[in-house]
Formats: structure tokens, C-alpha cells, sequence
């Protein structure tokens, strides 16, 4: 699998050759994303087949991205499983996937 990237001003975000691509997003495992650069929101969404949906705020350089990320701590169906605790992003912040 090709390794892929997202960035944010030149900002390495999460990088993997391993992620987990669930309705055309790719969910990265924990370990390949920079969890520095982000902050907890207060913000989720529900899927009827993966649950409910925690997000990530991104704070680079005094730039703030409100709900960049987000990830399913807990799914409820055998399907999701895969992706349980992996992240996310919006496809509006991966420029360079490689």
C-alpha cells in the first residue's frame, strides 16, 4: 500500500502505509498521527454502523482547524471494528497524499 500523508503548512499531521479505507476515507492507526498538534473537541457525530464519532482539533503555528479529525473510540458493529480508535481527516486538509 502506498504511503500516505496529510499535512497542514508543511506540518506532518499522520503519515502510514497502513491505513484502513472505510467509505473513501482512510483512517490512520493512532501511532502514525501527531497527536501534539491536536487538541480534543467537543464535537461528535453519530453513524448508524460505526457509532458515535469523537473529533480532533488541529492548533499549528497560532492556526486553528476546528474538527480536522475524528475517529470512533467505540464502534458497535463487527464491520467497524477495524477502525475502532483509528483517525480520520478531512479530505480538505490532505494536499500531499502520496
Amino acid at each position: 500500500m502506498a504511503t500516505i500523508r496529510v499535512t497542514f503548512d508543511d506540518n506532518l499531521l499522520a503519515e502510514s502505509n497502513e491505513t484502513v479505507v472505510v467509505e473513501g476515507n482512510h483512517y490512520f492507526p493512532p501511532t502514525a498521527v501527531r497527536k501534539s498538534l491536536l487538541t480534543n473537541s467537543d464535537t461528535t457525530s453519530i453513524c448508524p454502523w460505526k457509532g458515535t464519532a469523537s473529533y480532533y482539533t488541529a492548533v499549528i503555528d497560532g492556526k486553528t482547524v476546528k474538527d480536522v479529525a475524528w475517529y470512533y473510540p467505540n464502534t458497535i458493529s463487527d464491520k467497524a471494528k477495524p477502525i475502532e480508535g483509528y483517525i480520520a481527516f478531512y479530505k480538505v486538509s490532505l494536499p500531499d497524499s502520496r
